[in-house]
């Protein structure tokens, strides 16, 4: 949901936050013939960012085969010719979620580099990296608080755990110790019966003196 907010966003200002690509008609254009209204929610795009926004858009709605295609594309076009515009291109797959080529902290990696330099870029590259950039920030740093509270949940269940096995625990050793103190009881109550019979069986046994 962030990455697609954030790849309308630049579908819709990279142009005109850069002077208005789409709109160069020249002082020769036909004022009286103006170029049909783009559809509502269709921006133009530079010509330079839209191969880059094309891929971004195509990538997590293609089929396993055509993702990892056209994520390996861009991986071998930044190692065998690592221009700034393959990097960028390189870069920008890892950063779109939805497939299995996808990797946030390295594309948060390579688009901090692309823009420590970013005489390299072409103004509107620098302005799609940035925004990129920052989804990508955004992303990692929900995923990091998702963790930290599964983690948090984890531990809540172990400690709940581990103080129900003390609980067990003491209530077994109580239990044998109870059972214990019964079986003492029982062989004191047995020995002072035995006592008993044999007073008993003793008087019984004995002549009587008239």
């Amino acid at each position: 949901m962030l990455h697609k907010r954030s790849l309308a966003a630049v579908c819709f200002f990279v142009c005109g936050a850069l002077g208005g690509c789409a709109v160069m008609g020249g002082a020769g254009s036909d004022a009286k013939n103006p170029p049909p209204p783009q559809p509502e929610g269709q921006p133009k795009m530079c010509g330079t960012v839209e191969p880059l926004l094309e891929m971004m858009t195509t990538l997590p709605q293609g089929d396993p085969a055509r993702q990892a295609e056209v994520f390996q594309s861009a991986k071998d076009a930044a190692s065998v010719s690592p221009t700034t515009t393959n990097r960028l291109r390189y870069a920008l797959a890892l950063a779109v979620p939805g497939h299995s080529g996808s990797d946030p902290v390295a594309a948060q990696r390579q688009l901090a580099e692309l823009l420590a330099r970013p005489e390299t870029l072409l103004p509107e590259e620098r302005f799609l990296a940035m925004v990129e950039l920052q989804d990508v920030d955004q992303r990692l740093v929900l995923q990091a608080e998702n963790k930290r509270l599964r983690d948090e949940d984890s531990q809540n269940s172990r400690d709940k755990l581990q103080a129900l096995n003390r609980r067990l625990s003491t209530e077994s050793d109580e239990n044998a110790r109870l059972r214990k103190a019964l079986d003492e009881a029982r062989a004191k109550l047995d020995a002072v019966t035995h006592i008993e019979r044999s007073i008993n069986d003793r008087g019984n046994t004995e002549p009587h003196t008239p």
